[in-house]
């Protein structure tokens, strides 16, 4: 047990503590909010366009459908999407390891692997891996600073630019899903080419004819890189609510565990200065029977 300065001390230091947690907590609450409203919105459309997309891609042949067409995998190109900001528990941490998995495997099948990280803490993660191409964007963690559509629509085209030239031949995104504020699943999501449909709608889905319009030549140069801008759009609105979830998560137990610390502390405290004043009055007590004596 400290002495009484020494507690007093730590008491200050840990309420201190507590009341940037709390402030924490309530900011990330409000952002929540906005980030959540904006992920609910967009994920509806964004995933009935990714079946649409995967089914139209389906139809098309290999030299019109150079986003959907497979081809050998010699290399990948993996883009972990992470906050600039830490203080969120696991957040980050997760992704950062499945992309680091995930890049062994590739490497252990002989494929060459390039990294593109989004946000900052994914490009301190991955600067001195080796794995990151400086001739790609680096800055990309400015992409969370007003995040909307026109910001990401230019990485988008970069990397689709890149899969059409033969640069990559496999694009995975590897980010935090937004369930609730209180969990977020890490996802890796084969971005290009464009994964076919799941066997469980196969059968309802490929075998509709669908009627084009304008034309099969549109849809292959505008309507489909558009729909691979939306689908990076919401993953990016997928990671920055679940940043913001897990951050007032983290922070909410921080000061659930600041409040349960200050107990001990005082309870501490109170237990020093009860053995002082005992300390005291024992020798005042001894003081006097010695000059009684």
């Amino acid at each position: 047990m400290g002495n009484l300065k020494e507690v007093r001390g730590r008491i200050v230091s840990v309420n201190s503590t507590k009341q940037i947690t709390a402030a924490m907590k309530m900011v990330s609450a409000a952002k929540l909010r906005r980030a959540q409203d904006a992920i609910l919105r967009m994920r509806p459309y964004a995933e009935k366009l990714q079946t649409i997309l995967a089914n139209v891609s389906a139809s098309l042949d290999s030299s019109e459908g150079i986003y959907s067409s497979p081809r050998p995998v010699e290399r990948v190109l993996f883009v972990p999407i992470v906050s600039n900001r830490g203080l969120a528990g696991a957040f980050n941490a997760q992704v950062i390891r499945l992309v680091r998995n995930s890049v062994e495997e590739a490497q252990a099948q002989g494929h060459k692997v390039t990294i593109l990280p989004i946000g900052k803490k994914a490009m301190d993660a991955f600067r001195k891996s080796g794995l990151v191409d400086q001739k790609l964007p680096t800055d990309l963690a400015r992409l969370f600073d007003g995040l909307d559509f026109e910001k990401t629509a230019p990485v988008a085209e970069l990397i689709m630019t890149q899969y059409a030239t033969g640069e990559f031949d496999k694009v995975v995104l590897v980010y935090n899903k937004f369930k609730n504020a209180a969990m977020q699943i890490v996802t890796a999501e084969q971005y290009l080419p464009i994964s076919p449909v799941a066997e469980a709608t196969a059968t309802a889905t490929t075998k509709t004819d669908h009627i084009m319009e304008p034309d099969r030549a549109t849809i292959v140069s505008e309507i489909i890189p558009k729909s691979l801008k939306i689908q990076l759009y919401k993953a990016l609105l997928d990671s920055h609510a679940a940043e913001h979830g897990a951050r007032m998560t983290a922070m909410h137990k921080a000061t659930d565990n600041a409040d349960s610390l200050l107990k001990d502390l005082k309870l501490s405290y109170n237990k020093a200065r009860q053995a002082a004043i005992t300390n005291e009055i024992l020798e005042i007590v001894g003081g006097a029977e010695a000059l009684k004596n």
